[in-house]
């Protein structure tokens, strides 16, 4: 669980990050001269009437939830169209099959109007049932439309109460639609069973659950999902690595993406031509609850297991992604016959589930690969070697040198002087 001081660091910032300075192949994203819609937010708040709860910081939930989304609201990038959507907001009777289609959509998905959005939230009241699996599916509907990447945020402080539409099981089939929609959630109660069923639907759509307890905390978390989604995106290519490099798949310059169990290698290969350079790096999420400390190694070996370099990450604690990255030069060759090398990469992590956590399926990664002509050896003296450099070398040698005997000449002058007085 995230503790109050540690919020999870930014996931898709950090693996868009990655692949901002990297080629992608034509067939692995769209043509970069199709125009991308805006990027769509929806935020889906618990309304039900357990929000009354006064355990914020001295204040009930729902005020905290409030404040949050006014912060949010100011702070919402330009391009970002933005949507509320409240579960449990509007029928507080007791009947459940009425309570459990107690979900609206309190301001509609598009451009902001920022005063009209605050007004809309200001009307909100503790009410009713926590309808989360119905919430989410008619969320998901709001988001329909457009190749703009998309996010669900669900703020709650307890669990569905509309069993058997399981969220877990919603969450698993908007996932399977293939729409890239990711849903991020955000627990204001540290409830074991809680927190097992917001990780379960952040997980389902490679999302991230975090645990809140304090005002600045929420407003920080929506604020960050939020710019999350205004991040520039490039599409990852689905591949699957192997447990032996013989066997692995060969990948060119692009970024990837692939499921690693926990403790477990993955391996990929990458040509190299003499006179060029591979540059990788990794990302493991641990999107869900994990043992506090754990690594992610990558390593560069040859074809027959020997290392040529590698790159290591550790932590401890919690986290939303580890990454880890490497650079390999292969030198260039007079001999123009002079083959390609096979540089395999391998993937590691010691990540270690929490008890009574899932270990299927495995920790999503992120791979950028990246092959590119070499350094100039004869002029790139900060890289690999001297180079020019030399020269300079050379000075300070011959200087040290010349120092050396002046100052021993003057030593024995002044010693003579001294025995002759």
């Amino acid at each position: 669980m995230i503790t109050r001081q540690r919020l999870a660091a930014g996931v898709c910032t950090l693996l868009a990050a990655l692949a901002a300075g990297i080629a992608v192949p034509a067939d692995a994203v769209a043509d970069e001269t199709t125009p991308q819609d805006p990027p769509k937010v929806n935020l889906v708040l618990d309304v039900s009437g357990s929000m009354r709860a006064r355990d914020i910081d001295g204040d009930s939930r729902m005020a905290a939830a409030k404040q949050a989304f006014n912060e949010v609201v100011d702070a919402t990038p330009e391009d970002v169209e933005l949507g509320i959507r409240t579960l449990g907001a509007n029928y507080p009777g007791n009947d459940r099959k009425t309570g459990c289609k107690d979900t609206a959509q309190l301001y509609p998905v598009g451009p902001l109007n920022r005063d009209q959005a605050k007004a809309a939230v200001a009307t909100l009241q503790p009410t009713g049932w926590t309808p989360i699996g119905p919430a989410l599916l008619k969320a998901a509907d709001d988001l329909e439309g457009g190749n703009g990447p998309r996010r669900i945020v669900l703020i709650t402080d307890g669990e569905d109460t509309c069993a058997p539409l399981d969220p877990c099981e919603v969450a698993r089939e908007i996932a399977a639609k293939g729409v890239g929609l990711t849903i991020d959630t955000l627990g204001l109660v540290p409830d074991v069973k809680l927190n097992r069923q917001l990780s379960c639907i952040a997980e389902a759509t490679g999302g991230t659950y975090t645990s809140v307890e304090h005002k600045e905390e929420l407003s920080g978390k929506v604020n960050q999902l939020v710019d999350r989604a205004a991040d520039k995106v490039v599409t990852p290519v689905a591949v699957d690595g192997t447990d032996q490099c013989s066997a692995a798949p060969s990948l060119k310059s692009g970024l990837y993406t692939d499921r690693e169990e926990f403790g477990r290698h993955r391996y990929y290969r990458v040509e190299l031509e003499p006179g060029q350079e591979l540059r990788a790096s990794v990302s493991v999420a641990d999107d869900r609850q994990v043992a506090p400390d754990y690594g992610v190694t990558l390593r560069a070996v040859t074809e027959h297991g020997r290392e040529i370099v590698r790159g290591e990450a550790t932590g401890t604690g919690r986290t939303d992604v580890l990454s880890t990255g490497l650079r390999y030069p292969k030198p260039e060759s007079d001999d123009e016959s002079t083959p390609a090398e096979t540089v395999c990469l391998e993937v590691a992590n010691s990540f270690s589930p929490a008890a009574g956590v899932k270990t299927t399926p495995g920790l999503p990664l992120e791979l950028t690969v990246d092959v590119v002509a070499g350094p100039d050896r004869a002029s790139d003296v900060a890289s690999f070697g001297l180079g020019r450099g030399w020269w300079l070398l050379g000075a300070l040698v011959l200087t040290g040198f010349l120092a050396g005997l002046l100052w021993g000449w003057l030593s024995r002058w002044r010693f003579a002087i001294w025995r002759t007085n």
